[in-house]
């Protein structure tokens, strides 16, 4: 299984290469240039890798939600290469990326909020629970709202394997408040390629794969995409 990975959704501009457990990773802060830092972190770890494009079981790609230039570029740039080579495309979304980051990097938790900042006075967010195989796997629909209407699925109660993650609970102090005695603790990171790697893997695995042209951005907001009222 060889898989490279990248992801523009968020700051966390990334790449990265997962051959058989083995990752070969770039990161880089960015407050714009996405799209100029992007092929190049991607010819990095290709190189370091020592697998060539061609060679690849498939591309990965943050698929959203997160910013719309970036992750238009994310889908732009899967898309070309994944024609280009041959190769399908699996799409990850960017709330399961931070989950599974979470829990990657806090071994006793089992169940993760997410919630991003979308700006506007929204969040994006999710919720999911570690698999038997350590993945993030979601229990509810994602989804973008006044971080008032953030609520855990039914059932879910407070506990030391719960934990929050994502910059929303920055960005909004009432989530924090709300969720203080719920939450064991809150981890405030970005998507990065290497966590959207390891999820694409087990998808690959599960035959679960797309053609180049399916490599489409998910925004959840509706009108990010329409003209305001009026335009043009």
């Amino acid at each position: 299984m060889k898989i490279l990975a990248l992801d523009t959704a968020t700051g966390n501009c990334s790449a990265a290469v997962l051959i058989d457990g083995q990752l070969v990773a770039r990161e880089r802060l960015l407050e714009r240039g996405h799209a100029e830092c992007i092929l190049p972190m991607i010819d990095e770890v290709l190189v370091e890798a020592g697998v060539p494009l061609a060679g690849l079981t498939a591309i990965a790609f943050g698929r959203g939600p997160g910013s719309f230039t970036g992750v238009r570029i994310a889908a732009s740039v899967t898309q070309g290469l994944a024609h280009g080579a041959g190769i399908p495309v699996v799409p990850v979304s960017d709330l399961a990326a931070v989950a599974q980051r979470a829990l990657g990097d806090a071994v006793a938790a089992g169940r993760v909020l997410v919630c991003n900042d979308a700006r506007m006075r929204e969040v994006y967010w999710g919720c999911f629970v570690r698999s038997a195989g350590n993945l993030a796997i979601p229990v509810s629909e994602e989804r973008v709202s006044d971080p008032a209407r953030v609520a855990l699925p039914p059932g879910w109660a407070a506990g030391p394997a719960q934990y929050g993650a994502g910059t929303g609970f920055a960005a909004y102090p009432q989530l924090r408040s709300t969720f203080a005695g719920v939450l064991a603790e809150i981890r405030a990171v970005l998507p990065r390629a290497a966590d959207i790697a390891r999820l694409a893997a087990a998808e690959a695995a599960a035959g679960r794969l797309r053609n180049p042209e399916e490599a489409l951005p998910v925004y959840l907001r509706d009108d990010v995409v329409r003209p305001a009222a009026g335009g043009h």
